[in-house]
């Protein structure tokens, strides 16, 4: 027990108990279920609790003894007590995905055949319109697993060498070739799976000449170049640690668009960005152009481009080659609406990539489900900003070890008896029904101080949980407010009724109650329920830009029936 004293105005102080952790009822009961009379959980009791409880596999005796040794058992007794089980429970050890289980997808399948983890614009390090552009939020991107990089090349002012900038604003430039060493350091720091970097691309044909110079000599044998265009997207293991590049092929831009795109600044900031992939008419290009051409072509593993016509047009699959088609946020939401079975059997074969419309000048992000549920595989973000979006994408990529690939379900790379394809909008019968029991928080009084959240007294915390996921799976349930305690303790219990849980992630979020304020964000994840672990666990949580906490975690029970 301790004492928090707070400070009303001048004269008054308000004094709370701060009690320790306890372990709540549930965890009790457990102890006595499997301990003896003496109040010890032996290693043969523990080791039935592990299987019977926390349903885990393979585990061994072995396993048992070591947990009672790493948390306070009795060696005399050799056992665990009460406190030191509870404390095992709540500890780093026990979080609800296993690290065991890492890289466990199938990772010879065609590209086409996974989500991968996709920055849009990776080199901003802030807004659209007024950020410095740098190699710094790349690395960072790199380092969290991100398989997608993009850069926005442009001459620079003497037209003599290549920048990174987001095109027509007042973002700071970057040389290219500083962005492209810094990939070759951390391309695989992360992940050993195959790194794509798209290009949008606003060169003369001397310039693109210079960066297949640049990016040969970069990268080296790292590059994947085919000698001819791909009938059928390589795996991801078959590129291990190989650098792909994926833009459209080579036509000379700015000086054809210069004009033209200076007369457009104005009209594209209100709308969306520029479509780096609209083909335009070939002209006649002079033999050197030509030979620039060509040696920017052999490096381009992937082709972009939406070629003639409309929408059903870009759709078409072609069965000779694959290419990559990009969508801007709100063409995608028009598109599901009329050509949604199209966009799923596209993608079985081709690439996908969804981006932020452009008023999203603050960097912030979309519902990625949009894209998921029709099969795009590159659902572009803005790695820089923070919020629901970007929590939902960092919990889908927490799947598959982190590797930045996560194989999509089934449902959606194939085709019924009559060439159907999935729905997302179907009403499906419930596969599974997860059941979750939220126990109790603690941590904030280490990470947070006393007045971080209310002045004069401890906070009120609640929890929010909710399934982002298909249509007829999401929903939002929160808990009772605890008022005036650290160290909140709810047991309440929620029932999750599943369509289509491969699809399916947990949401969890902790608020500070304020009667008149907003209330404080205290912490957050995001879980894949395809993942999820069985039985009591410690949930770590993040901050808003998805960086997690020294000590702040729920305890938590998860269960599937």
């Amino acid at each position: 027990m301790s004492k928090q004293t707070y400070k009303v105005g001048f004269f008054f102080r308000r004094q709370f108990t701060m009690a320790a952790a306890e372990a709540p009822a549930d965890i009790k009961s457990l102890f006595k279920r499997y301990s003896d009379d003496s109040g010890v959980m032996s290693v043969q009791n523990l080791h039935s609790f592990l299987i019977e409880i926390q349903k885990e596999k393979n585990v061994s005796l072995e396993n048992a003894e070591a947990i009672i040794n790493n948390h306070g058992g009795d060696s005399k007794q050799k056992g665990l007590q009460l406190d030191g089980f509870f404390k095992f429970l709540f500890s780093d050890v026990n979080p609800p995905l296993d690290p065991k289980l890492g890289i466990h997808h199938d990772m010879t399948a065609p590209l086409s055949h996974y989500y991968i983890y996709t920055g849009h614009n990776s080199y901003l390090t802030g807004n659209q319109l007024s950020s410095d552009c740098s190699d710094v939020p790349i690395i960072q991107a790199l380092q969290r697993s991100v398989r997608v990089i993009e850069l926005d090349i442009w001459p620079n002012s003497d037209k003599d060498d290549i920048e990174v900038l987001h095109g027509r604003t007042l973002t700071a430039p970057v040389t290219l070739i500083k962005c492209l060493r810094s990939i070759k350091e951390h391309a695989f720091c992360a992940s050993e799976y195959p790194l794509v970097i798209t290009l949008e691309d606003h060169l003369t044909p001397d310039l693109q000449e210079k960066v297949a110079e640049m990016i040969t000599q970069t990268f080296g044998e790292m590059l994947f170049s085919p000698s001819e265009s791909l009938k059928e997207l390589p795996s991801p293991e078959s590129l291990r640690k190989r650098v792909m590049i994926s833009t459209k092929p080579p036509k000379e831009y700015l000086k054809s668009k210069e004009v033209k795109e200076k007369d457009d600044t104005k009209k594209e900031a209100e709308q969306d960005d520029v479509d780096e992939e609209e083909d335009e008419d070939d002209e006649e290009d002079s033999k050197s152009d030509k030979k620039a051409a060509s040696e920017y072509k052999r490096l381009i593993a992937i082709h972009a481009g939406k070629g003639k016509g409309g929408l059903s047009d870009w759709l078409r699959v072609d069965l000779n080659k694959v290419r990559r088609l990009s969508l801007s946020e709100p063409e995608l939401e028009k598109a599901v609406d009329t050509h949604a079975k199209e966009i799923i059997r596209f993608t079985q074969h081709n690439l996908l990539r969804i981006y932020p419309k452009g008023i999203r000048v603050d960097s912030s992000n979309y519902d990625p489900f949009v894209g998921w549920m029709h099969g795009a595989q590159m659902v572009a973000f803005n790695m820089q900003g923070y919020g629901r979006s970007l929590w939902l994408m960092h919990g889908m990529f927490r799947a598959n070890g982190g590797c930045g690939y996560v194989k999509k379900p089934d449902l959606l790379l194939k085709a019924g008896p009559d060439n159907e394809v999935f729905d997302p909008t179907a009403n499906l019968p419930v596969k599974t029904t997860l059941k979750v029991t939220v126990y109790m928080g603690d941590g904030w009084d280490k990470d947070f101080d006393q007045t971080d959240f209310d002045t004069y007294s401890p906070p009120d915390f609640y929890a929010k949980l909710g399934i982002a996921g298909v249509p007829a799976d999401e929903v939002k349930k929160r808990t009772e407010t605890i008022d005036d305690n650290w160290i909140p303790s709810w047991n309440e219990q929620f029932e999750f009724p599943l369509t289509v849980p491969e699809l399916a992630l947990l949401r969890i979020k902790v608020l500070d109650y304020n009667l008149s304020d907003k209330d404080e964000f205290a912490g957050q994840t995001c879980l894949p329920v395809a993942e999820l672990r069985q039985g009591i666990r410690a949930v770590p949580l993040y901050d808003r830009k998805g960086e997690k906490y020294s000590s702040v975690k729920l305890l938590m029970h998860f269960e599937f029936k």
